[in-house]
């Protein structure tokens, strides 16, 4: 009797002979099942693109703009006001968005709703430019901002609008917004 419970390993199971072959065979094929499915589920999920925005890249783009426009607007009223240093956070946002321009005008999304032109799409480089362009007129008014250099940020300011939008918004006679890339918001 004595040897029979000294036979018994953990859980009660029988050490003697190939039963406990066999539940080391199952554990082991339990882990590596459990990695495996993790690893195609990683995998998986690794692969699918996350979704940004809406679904609808023609009001996503909209809404990037409005916030451009936006903060265009805030950061002129700061700097008219004398506060300098609150312009970055609006540069910043200007910038972090003129990263994400090109990507929210892929080929096909002209819609009823969208007045982007077809020149953006004949035109690719040049649109890709002219959104660089704004990343880093963005970013040079932010870092002037972060310096306190009231000089430099009234100036850039100043000009911002025309020098860093410009390339596809242009503002007509009768201060309608219209350019190479967009048609009139009228």
């Amino acid at each position: 009797m004595a040897l029979e419970k000294r036979e018994q390993g953990a859980w009660g199971i029988n050490t003697k002979g190939g039963e406990m072959k066999q539940y080391l065979r199952l554990g082991t094929a339990l882990i590596v099942g459990s990695l495996v499915t993790l690893a195609v589920v990683g995998i998986t999920a690794a692969q699918s693109a996350p979704r940004v925005g809406s679904g609808d890249i023609v009001a996503d783009r909209l809404r990037l703009m409005k916030l451009n426009g936006a903060s265009l607007a805030d950061l002129q009223a700061k700097a008219k006001a004398g506060n300098i240093e609150a312009v970055a956070v609006n540069a910043e946002t200007i910038a972090l968005n003129a990263m994400h321009i090109t990507a929210l005008f892929p080929p096909g999304s002209v819609t009823e709703k969208s007045r982007a032109r077809p020149e953006i799409w004949q035109k690719q480089a040049d649109f890709g430019s002219a959104a660089k362009n704004l990343q880093t007129l963005a970013e040079k008014l932010r870092d002037a901002s972060r310096a306190k250099d009231a000089p430099a940020v009234e100036a850039m300011v100043k000009d911002f609008g025309k020098q860093a939008c410009g390339a596809c918004h242009l503002p007509s006679a009768d201060g309608t917004i219209f350019g190479p890339f967009f048609r009139s918001l009228q």
